[in-house]
């Protein structure tokens, strides 16, 4: 009968997932920083940029706790996601469009990275590694707060200016539609 794999095996697994997974994720968010339009989005695109880099030497601590090797393991899962948002950066859409659909690849990249990183911490505190639960902690929290970035850069008006160069004669009948009350008003008002 062949050993099974323990707890422990798998989160030494899904930790050099993560650790290939963010150095893939370097060369894309250069890459998105590069295609971004707004200038905010750019440098959320490059603050978190440089926050990835601080996730590799923080995984190459909790490695280094665990007397494990760092380093990486294909991860699947973001090369998938990082090859839809090369896709997307293909594709000739105006400067807020692209913005929007940016943001939405970064997202996708980050909820993915709070899944792995929820399960890893959860599974570091169920095996005691306190030290290695602390510091996944700490990237978790970069993730969610760079997800709450992005959501906040796409709320904050690049959706809506997608939306407007979508359907520019919405906004202007939405306009007219504002003003038509005193036109009827004044119109009837010379008819009277």
């Amino acid at each position: 009968m062949a050993d099974t794999g323990s707890l422990h095996d798998a989160f030494i697994d899904e930790l050099r997932d993560a650790y290939d997974g963010e150095k893939q994720l370097t060369k894309a968010l250069a890459k998105l920083a590069k295609a971004s339009s707004s200038p905010q989005l750019r440098e959320a695109f490059e603050t978190h940029l440089e926050e990835t880099k601080g996730q590799i030497e923080r995984l190459e601590q909790v490695f280094e706790s665990l007397d494990e090797k760092a380093r990486g393991k294909h991860c699947d899962g973001i090369a998938g996601i990082i090859e839809e948002g090369k896709s997307v950066m293909e594709e000739d859409f105006d400067e807020p469009t692209m913005d929007a659909c940016l943001i939405a690849s970064g997202q996708r990249a980050e909820h993915y990275e709070m899944a792995a990183y929820g399960t890893l911490v959860a599974w570091a505190q169920a095996m005691g590694h306190t030290e290695a639960a602390t510091l996944l902690q700490q990237t978790l929290d970069e993730e969610k707060a760079a997800d709450k970035k992005l959501s906040a850069l796409a709320e904050g008006g690049i959706n809506q200016s997608a939306a407007d160069a979508a359907h520019p004669e919405e906004k202007q009948r939405a306009v007219g539609a504002d003003a038509s009350p005193a036109r009827k008003s004044s119109a009837r008002s010379a008819r009277n």
